[in-house]
């Protein structure tokens, strides 16, 4: 199984699965030098079910005329190599005429969203610039106050669990002002139940953790991705904890009957707070407000 240090040397789920696929292509010589040129890519991209994370590349129909093999061959070498060096990580399905799809299994994905809770705050691109300087990127007021206050909701959530005990935050965090919270406990967050089953089945968190997917991949790959409209991400990221928060309660009969639940839903919280916290912060220009 993918260890934690695996999944933080990888924290783009696209870049995880880009390195396996580079790693299968390699046992291939000829296929090897097709894809070491300098413009060519491999094909991948997140579906937009968001009952599952997964990926699909056409990588095997993108080589096929050049190999003088049917796609569906090349995918089933492909996926065969896969299947025995990363077969913990993801399902692997093959879809004609030779499409390979990536399905991220729910221990590692529940190892990278802790990875994700854990380390987000320590980001930093751009340089040591001041947080929240520079020029705004984001004109539309609306837009703004929907994304500080969707930050300072998360922020508020975080503190009254540490006052309801139900999270233990590092003693930098308690009656601060900061908007980096380190959690001692529970250390790693109950996101499985005893099936090594991710506890979430409301629709409104998978929507909420295939955003949080999508903006990491789009903050890994940015240069890859092209153009990325970072207010677009970041409403896209609020609007789906809103619903999340709507939907999913952490407090009251939740608290009492499923304590794992309420915390892994605030774990959801924690990993959404970080990453606003970033967009708002690293890439739109304003300060991450932790109350309104």
């Amino acid at each position: 199984m993918l260890n934690l240090l695996q999944v933080s040397k990888n924290t783009a789920i696209k870049r995880l699965i880009n390195s396996y696929l580079l790693s299968a292509l390699s046992i291939d010589t000829n296929t090897n030098i097709i894809l070491s040129r300098e413009n060519d890519k491999i094909p991948l991209y997140k579906s937009r079910d968001i009952n599952r994370i997964l990926y699909i590349s056409g990588v095997a129909l993108q080589l096929s005329k050049s190999q003088n093999r049917k796609g569906i061959d090349i995918a089933c070498a492909i996926a065969s190599h896969l299947s025995a060096n990363c077969g913990d990580e993801f399902i692997i399905e093959i879809v004609p005429p030779g499409y390979i799809h990536f399905v991220l299994t729910d221990p590692i994905l529940a190892g990278w969203l802790q990875h994700l809770v854990e380390g987000m705050g320590e980001r930093k691109r751009g340089g040591e610039r001041e947080r929240g300087g520079g020029e705004t990127r984001i004109k539309n007021s609306s837009h703004l106050f929907a994304l500080q206050y969707a930050h300072a909701r998360c922020c508020s959530l975080i503190r009254l669990a540490q006052q309801e005990k139900l999270i233990q935050l590092g003693d930098n965090n308690v009656n601060t002002s900061s908007a980096m919270f380190s959690v001692i406990s529970p250390n790693p967050i109950p996101w499985l139940n005893s099936d090594r089953k991710l506890r979430f089945s409301h629709s409104a968190s998978h929507r909420l953790i295939s955003q949080l997917v999508q903006v990491v991949d789009d903050l890994e790959l940015c240069d890859e991705a092209g153009s990325v409209n970072w207010e677009k991400a970041a409403i896209n990221l609020s609007q789906a904890f809103e619903v999340f928060w709507c939907n999913c309660r952490i407090w009251g009969e939740v608290k009492i009957t499923s304590p794992e639940l309420s915390q892994a839903r605030l774990g959801l919280v924690i990993a959404t707070q970080s990453v606003l916290r970033f967009l708002l912060e690293e890439k739109l220009g304003v300060f991450a407000l932790v109350e309104l």
